[in-house]
């Protein structure tokens, strides 16, 4: 049964809106057939008729006819429409945070989705690894870190980032540490042809065993040249024999050397009263990552220690000294560029902690 028809009354400016938008050639079909239906029912259009030329049932024309008589114009837009209720709420979300941060099962290294889900018991696995995925929660991925409990440790790290940034005149800095058991392993390695013709570089898995060296190594902070020798041992004997050719490459000049927190490098007043034109500058607890030679043990693995081979200890110290040489040809001073070093506490900052949101 078709309601009875209400009388529309256009004013002027909804008839220019309406008909602007029956104009328009990016007007949505459900609007302009709104539209329409409105302006012919202005114009004095029964019901039916309406309907034939709209395309549409009489009930249709007729809703729209008590809706803009009712509402006006805004009268003609989509009701707000209640949604589904959703299954898993905030509650759900803290739930699986809550989870994250308890061991995983016996016997399991890390919660997978799957995992979180049986612990969960109510909740669909898509939707954990759909949560997962919204706050880039990775759990196969693994990094570590590293927290500073230095007290002092803006003061020890404004002294090391003031040396790189504005060394003293008339000075050398120098960072200094050790890279310890660097192993001379032997084994199988070249390019393979595989089946379908590709060729790859790679290696065997079984090698075998020709020593250690550890390498004691100096950079100069403003040419990046390297200073290096090895040892057997790193023991405080070999790191002041290091300490002494060092020196003598720098004669009469003073030397600022950066040092991190090893026992080996504390407590040698002596050697430091013999040598009154050297200073030690300690990163602090934990901090080692200040020092730039560390960055350049990085460089000489991924350059010339990853994926070599040596068939004894003496050439892979031959391997390495090459390198140096080749080096120091290129160097290049690092450029410190972070002037402000800040201790930041890992306290607080956990996705499960309180101030996280949830």
């Amino acid at each position: 049964m078709i309601p009875e028809a209400r009388e529309v009354h256009l004013s002027r400016k909804d008839r220019k809106v309406l008909e602007a938008c029956c104009r328009s050639p990016v007007t949505l079909q459900r609007d302009l057939k709104r539209a329409r239906i409105v302006l012919l029912a202005a114009d004095g259009r029964s019901t039916r008729s309406i309907a034939k030329e709209v395309g549409v049932q009489p009930r249709i024309v007729s809703l729209w006819r008590h809706r803009y008589a009712d509402h006006g114009l805004e009268g003609l837009q989509d009701k707000p429409r209640p949604g589904k209720q959703p299954i898993y709420t905030k509650t759900t979300d803290k739930r699986i945070l809550k989870l994250l941060d308890k061991p995983p099962p016996q016997g399991f290294a890390r919660w997978t989705g799957p995992l979180l889900a049986e612990a969960l018991g109510d909740v669909d696995v898509q939707y954990v690894w759909r949560f997962l995925r919204s706050h880039k929660i990775d759990l196969v991925a693994r990094k570590s870190w590293c927290e500073s409990n230095d007290p002092n440790f803006t003061a020890k790290a404004a002294d090391v980032v003031g040396l790189y940034v504005a060394p003293p005149a008339k000075a050398i800095v120098l960072c200094v540490d050790e890279k310890p058991s660097i192993q001379a392993l032997e084994r199988a390695q070249g390019y393979l042809k595989l089946p379908n013709g590709r060729a790859l570089t790679g290696q065997s898995h079984d090698y075998k065993r020709h020593g250690t060296t550890t390498l004691f190594a100096a950079l100069e902070v403003a040419t990046g040249k390297i200073i290096a020798t090895h040892s057997k041992r790193r023991r405080r004997v070999e790191f002041l024999d290091f300490m002494n050719s060092v020196t003598a490459a720098f004669p009469n000049r003073k030397l600022h050397v950066i040092l991190d927190n090893l026992n080996t490098h504390k407590k040698n007043e002596d050697w430091l009263k013999a040598h009154p034109n050297v200073q030690f500058h300690f990163t602090p607890t934990s901090a080692s990552w200040l020092n730039q030679v560390e960055v350049w043990f990085s460089i000489l693995q991924g350059q010339s220690l990853s994926g070599t081979s040596f068939t004894s200890l003496k050439q892979l110290q031959e391997h390495i000294d090459a390198y140096v040489n080749a080096y120091n040809d290129r160097a290049e001073p690092f450029v410190w560029t972070k002037k402000k070093v800040r201790q930041r506490r890992f306290k607080g900052r956990r996705i499960t902690s309180s101030d996280s949101g949830y």
